[in-house]
Order: structure tokens, then C-alpha cells, then sequence
């Protein structure tokens, strides 16, 4: 690269193809137009937005942060695939990886990114919050076992989520349902 090139890392950050932020304490400080598009807003509207905005229901915010920090602190970066509402109200998948800049403070100031996955997996069914946060941890790989672990639920709890969603996503076996939640419209 040509040293007297310079980079505007503004435009670079505006003009990304995937939504990226900014955040503290997890209130966007900034956000750029590929954000603020996916998720129905306009840059001004998100910016000093508590990430709350973004959850279907605060209690899965609320659930989502506790379930980040010891991962922040393990490995210094965080990422799933959740389900996210739009200004709108309407739900969808999407993949979510950020890095703190401080390892001290996963939590802190950060880097995130946000892409929308709903053509690969559109949500169809009514699910409540409960089941949201478990069929992302399905998709994950993980089992029950790490799931109550996770969310502070029993095992036994789990499986009846589980039961709950293979019936609504007419699933006969476990694989089933994760293969339906992965693929849905492939």
C-alpha cells in the first residue's frame, strides 16, 4: 500500500457490507448505515440506543449479557447466531460477534458486528422467549446438559423446550430439529 494513501477509517466503517458498532456498556455509541438499515432505524436513532432495542423482549437482553461475559473473559471475543427485532417488531436471525477492547472489561467498549441470516433461516414459528434462547443454543451444538448450565435451568427443563420446539417445528428426533432450525430454507 502506498504510505501517502490515506485511510478514512470513517468511510470504511459506514460503507461496510455487515452492520458494525460501536458500543459502551452496551449502549451504541456509534453505528453504521448497514445497522441501522437492517434493523429499520436510522444512524440517529440508534446511536446512545441501549442494545435492549435490538432483543425481542428485555429479559432475553438481559440473558444474552450474562451469557457473554464469562465467553468475553475465556476468549476475548464473543459470537452466536439469535433471534433480533427490527424497529418494525419483526423478528429474525442473526449473527452477532463482537470483541471487547479491553479484555478487563468484556462488557466495555467494543467492536461488533451484526449480520442478518434470515434468508438461510427465517423464523416461522411462534416461539417465546424462553424457546428463542434455547433454539440458539441448539444450533450451537450444545446439549441440555450445557444449556441448564448456561441459562440456570435444570436439564429436565431443557428437554421440555426441547419437546416444545421439536413440536412445533414437526421434528421427530433431536437432529431433526437442529437440522430444521439450520436449514429451514435451504
Amino acid at each position: 500500500m502506498n504510505a501517502s494513501y490515506a485511510i478514512d477509517y470513517e468511510m470504511i466503517f459506514q460503507h461496510a457490507p455487515v452492520g458494525m458498532c460501536i458500543s459502551v456498556n452496551r449502549v451504541i455509541r456509534s453505528c453504521n448505515h448497514a445497522l441501522a438499515a437492517m434493523f429499520g432505524y436510522q444512524r440517529i436513532q440508534l446511536d446512545g440506543q441501549s442494545f435492549s432495542v435490538l432483543y425481542p423482549t428485555m429479559d432475553e437482553f438481559l440473558r444474552t449479557g450474562d451469557r457473554i461475559i464469562p465467553i468475553m473473559n475465556a476468549k476475548g471475543r464473543y459470537s452466536d447466531e439469535r433471534i433480533m427485532r427490527r424497529e418494525n417488531g419483526e423478528l429474525f436471525w442473526c449473527h452477532v460477534t463482537g470483541r471487547a477492547l479491553d479484555p478487563a472489561e468484556p462488557l466495555g467498549a467494543g467492536v461488533w458486528t451484526f449480520e442478518d441470516v434470515s434468508e438461510k433461516r427465517p423464523v416461522t414459528a411462534e416461539l417465546t422467549p424462553r424457546e428463542r434462547e434455547i433454539a440458539a443454543l441448539l444450533v450451537e451444538g450444545k446439549t441440555s446438559k450445557l444449556i441448564a448450565r448456561e441459562t440456570d435451568l435444570s436439564p429436565r427443563t431443557v428437554e421440555m423446550h426441547r419437546a416444545k420446539l421439536m413440536k412445533k417445528f414437526s421434528a421427530s428426533t433431536s437432529s431433526e430439529l437442529v437440522h430444521k432450525l439450520i436449514s429451514m430454507s435451504r
